[in-house]
């Protein structure tokens, strides 16, 4: 993590581009038919209980089984891969690309991502705080919480089998918490962020500035 956070750079990338963009690509083989065009909004689950689907995105069919595959932001399609509509497409083939809007809360959190040190799941499997780590975030909260490298900090969930995981990072505390317990996590994403204590005023400042001077809600 840098010394100093160059406030001008942060700034000048969200206000000339405030987006996300978000690849939607196939759940696996099959022909795929495409349900949408370029430059359309979408609309990501909605309802009370997120119950209501979002815009239909595309459709696959593998063996004679059709699946309906759907928005799960909101925003406008910035692009698609027309050659591949009709066509038979591998697992993971990028069909299409959502740009969406971000909101001051999403801004503040992808510049949290960018700053903070973020502890990578190891495999693709469900996490849980070790009990000790657990007992001390319930009674303190997170950021009360110091970890260095070595600490034993996580369990991993595997194939039934319950394994430690170590964390290998910079010392800090943990800032941000990216896993829900029992639920699958992707090989790769973020389980934790950490800051080192003297680093917090600085993205305190950050996070300050980004509510104080950004539109968006």
């Amino acid at each position: 993590m840098a010394n100093e956070i160059d406030f001008e750079a942060v700034f000048r990338k969200y206000r000339s581009d405030p987006y996300d963009y978000i690849d939607v690509c196939a759940i696996h083989t099959g022909v795929v038919r495409c349900l949408t065009t370029e430059g359309a909004p979408v609309a990501g689950p909605g309802g009370e209980w997120m119950h209501v689907s979002g815009t239909g995105l595309y459709e696959i069919t593998r063996e004679r089984n059709s699946k309906l595959v759907s928005a799960q932001t909101n925003g406008t399609v910035a692009s698609i891969n027309t050659a591949l509509d009709g066509t038979f497409v591998e697992a993971g083939e990028r069909l299409m690309t959502i740009r969406h809007p971000l909101k001051k809360k999403e801004i503040v959190e992808n510049i949290l991502r960018e700053v903070l040190f973020l502890f990578p799941a190891p495999e693709k499997a469900k996490y849980f705080f070790s009990l000790d780590v657990q007992s001390r975030i319930e009674k303190k909260g997170a950021r009360a919480i110091t970890v260095n490298p070595g600490d034993e900090i996580i369990t991993m969930s595997l194939m039934k089998r319950d394994s430690p995981v170590y964390y290998d990072g910079e010392s800090g505390v943990i800032y941000s918490i990216y896993f829900r317990p029992g639920i699958s996590v992707a090989q790769g994403e973020p389980l934790i962020g950490v800051c080192a204590p003297e680093k917090l005023p600085l993205i305190q400042r950050v996070i300050a500035k980004v509510k104080a001077d950004w539109d968006v809600e």
